[in-house]
């Protein structure tokens, strides 16, 4: 994930704690699907993922899955994530763009998967900006029997919207497309009557989830345990424990 700026209103303080999700009834019914059976017909999987460490919060089990099942991954990395923290003294958007795709691929080794990793590197923060070249990228990659995996396109950042409508846009009849929140989790409303999409619960065994949490250690910079110290990370621990849950959420 990436620092918000005014123009995400749904994006503010702490965010719904996940003491709250584990709470919620619409997310507790929401129909379960196997790893086996979304995997199912793919002959590869294609991943967006707005800046490095969206990925692996939203996508982590399933990665996992696909490389235990030897489908070959394709991740499109957008931006290098180098906008996060304006003005700190340390973390300049030059470091942030060297380390956080060093993060990333530690993240994919703990999970054992090996994808061809594109970076596009389009600006953090103005992806919407440079849809027509995002489009264009992911248009040269997709093959027929593809599985697409791509934010959410109302999910409340706007890299995540823009990346989310670009995959709208250009996934067509020979691919399919499932979409991850992840800002979602922060301004959804737990217990709301009905859910806010359709979607799946894809349960995760507890090798997935262990080698997830590990993963995710890995965004040092994002933690706020890297060589430097950020007085407000970006994944503060209550955020991070969004994506400790022993399931995925995809929408169909």
């Amino acid at each position: 994930m990436a620092a918000m700026n005014n123009d995400t209103p749904r994006i503010h303080g702490e965010g719904a704690y996940e003491s709250a999700w584990r709470a919620s009834a619409w997310l507790a019914h929401l129909p379960e699907r196997s790893a086996t059976q979304l995997l199912e017909g793919a002959r590869r999987l294609v991943l967006l993922s707005p800046h490095p460490d969206d990925e692996t919060l939203a996508c982590a089990g399933l990665l996992h899955a696909a490389g235990v099942a030897g489908l070959p991954v394709h991740l499109l990395s957008v931006t290098d994530g180098e906008a996060c923290y304006p003005g700190h003294d340390y973390w300049t958007p030059k470091r942030l763009r060297e380390q956080r795709p060093l993060e990333l691929e530690q993240s994919l080794a703990e999970l054992g998967v090996h994808p061809t990793v594109q970076r596009l590197g389009l600006p953090d923060g103005g992806v919407a900006d440079h849809a027509d070249d995002l489009e264009l990228a992911l248009h040269a990659v997709l093959q027929p029997g593809d599985l697409v995996l791509a934010p959410w396109e109302a999910d409340g950042h706007p890299d995540h919207d823009a990346t989310g409508r670009a995959a709208l846009a250009t996934v067509g009849e020979e691919q399919r497309l499932l979409r991850y929140p992840v800002w979602g989790w922060h301004w959804l409303e737990p217990g709301a009557g009905q859910p806010p999409f359709d979607a799946v619960r894809m349960p995760l065994v507890p090798e997935a989830v262990a080698r997830k949490q590990r993963a995710i250690a890995c965004f040092r910079s994002q933690l706020g345990t890297g060589a430097a110290a950020v007085h407000a990370p970006i994944l503060p621990p209550h955020v991070v424990e969004r994506f400790h849950r022993p399931f995925e959420v995809y929408l169909p």
